[in-house]
């Protein structure tokens, strides 16, 4: 669709893009308050990390799969396939009799997933000029904010007052209608590609059995499976490399914009989300508070991140990608060297970090997305988008297996003053991928003319 259709046709296919993406939102927090309660009704309380880390694997390893089919195949047709495979997922799961059926709808559910949250912002990036796609994806970043908050409470109040299975037939309000208006609304947009469709068959298979070795690995500390993985991704990238139509741009990555984005969330997905997992940890463990107190400690992290999301994209024109970016950076890097030196403060403390943390993370990621895919040509755009998004993913799992190891199983039992000192060898490791995060941004400045806003756009 392009910016002379009709804005009513164009809010009514955004309207449809807002409902998918909340499905994918609020699957990451709702479920985790309902999977106790789905445990002790199904059993097999051995299984209990399954239906989290396969959906996890699924959704991050397929999402470099949809990006790039949809340059070659099309956009709508494949993020219609997304929803319904995500729906269907999600009756499967409500009508589980065991945990091997919920565990094996969960991974389909994450195969629908990764369509979700990759073509949703491919299709923002085609379908509007820069500042208007600035202002669009402000909401999506806002969507993404609200479910982080209110899911944990949307999924207690369901637990508590029906049956666990609401929790997944939740789906279907927001799914339907976003499969509706997208069918009626989405542009039906030719491939970006002409001609006889090579699909990188090989290199697929490659990563994503390797993408899939490291995530399984890291999640259950099978260190042989990362081994391997790193000798299977390095295959994979020999294949890509000489492939006419790679899962990942190549060509496009080795510019600085784009090998920036995908490095800058990388580094800052593993502090960011490798810091998330474990604070929770330290309002507990550390600073002796509820179960509610150690979620609520999130919250400015959430907050920060929404409202700074919302901010940029209200000053995006006037300040420029650039600069905007580097702001994310240096909050970041202030935030984890506080993170470091302040391991033994109280929660309100940590929890004050903890915003300049999110906020960080909103100016920095938003921004990145937002002037990646201004630099990337249409034909690259869906996999660019997606290895933007999957490099984040990959890294909040690398990140969170990296920091466990660094404060140790001995120190999350005993809890207290070893926690604390764990946490902070943790906080450390987080302040030092952002630095290099910090300093590989400053190369932005280099090529500052091809992140601005340009007066065609």
């Amino acid at each position: 669709m392009t910016s002379a259709a009709p804005d009513r046709a164009r809010t009514f296919a955004v309207a449809g893009l807002l409902m998918g993406i909340t499905l994918a939102a609020l699957e990451s927090s709702v479920i985790a308050t309902a999977m106790p309660t789905v445990i002790k009704d199904l059993g097999g309380q051995q299984l209990y990390a399954l239906p989290f880390a396969l959906y996890l694997l699924t959704s991050t390893v397929t999402s470099p799969l949809w990006g790039r089919a949809s340059d070659l195949l099309g956009r709508k047709r494949l993020y219609l396939a997304g929803i319904v495979i995500f729906l269907v997922g999600s009756v499967l799961c409500g009508v589980s009799g065991s945990m091997a059926i919920l565990i094996a709808a969960r991974a389909l559910q994450g195969v629908g997933a990764g369509a979700l949250q990759t073509l949703t912002f491919t299709l923002v990036g085609e379908m509007f000029t820069l500042e208007q796609r600035a202002r669009v994806q402000g909401f999506f970043s806002g969507v993404w904010g609200i479910a982080g908050l209110v899911g944990p409470l949307i999924g207690g109040l369901i637990v508590d007052h029906s049956s666990w299975r609401w929790v997944f037939y939740l789906n279907l309000p927001f799914g339907i209608p976003a499969l509706l208006l997208a069918a009626r609304f989405l542009p039906s947009a030719r491939p970006a590609r002409d001609g006889r469709v090579r699909i990188d068959w090989p290199g697929a298979l490659l990563f994503t059995l390797g993408s899939g070795l490291l995530i399984w690995g890291l999640e259950f500390r099978e260190w042989l499976l990362v081994a391997l993985s790193v000798a299977v991704l390095a295959g994979a990238l020999w294949v890509e490399v000489r492939h006419s139509s790679p899962l990942l741009p190549m060509k496009s990555l080795r510019a600085t914009l784009p090998r920036v984005g995908v490095l800058g969330n990388l580094l800052s997905g593993a502090a960011y989300f490798g810091t998330i997992a474990y604070l929770p940890l330290f309002a507990q463990g550390v600073g002796g508070h509820s179960a509610t107190a150690a979620g609520v400690i999130l919250t400015p992290m959430l907050l920060g991140w929404t409202s700074t999301s919302i901010i940029a994209a209200r000053v995006l024109g006037r300040i420029g990608t650039t600069r905007l970016t580097l702001w994310g950076f240096n909050l970041l890097v202030v935030a984890f060297v506080l993170f470091s030196l302040l391991a033994h403060a109280p929660l309100w403390v940590i929890s004050a970090v903890g915003f300049l943390a999110g906020s960080g993370m909103g100016f920095a990621m938003f921004t990145l997305l937002i002037s990646v895919q201004q630099a990337t040509a249409k034909p690259d755009l869906g996999a660019v988008t997606s290895a933007i998004l999957f490099s984040r993913q990959m890294g909040g799992a690398i990140g969170t297996a990296l920091m466990g190891t660094l404060i140790g199983q001995a120190a999350i039992s005993s809890g207290g003053g070893p926690l604390a000192d764990g946490l902070q060898r943790a906080f450390v490791l987080a302040l030092v991928l952002v630095v290099v995060a910090w300093a590989l941004a400053q190369t932005l400045r280099k090529a500052a003319p091809a992140a601005r806003p340009s007066a065609a756009d």
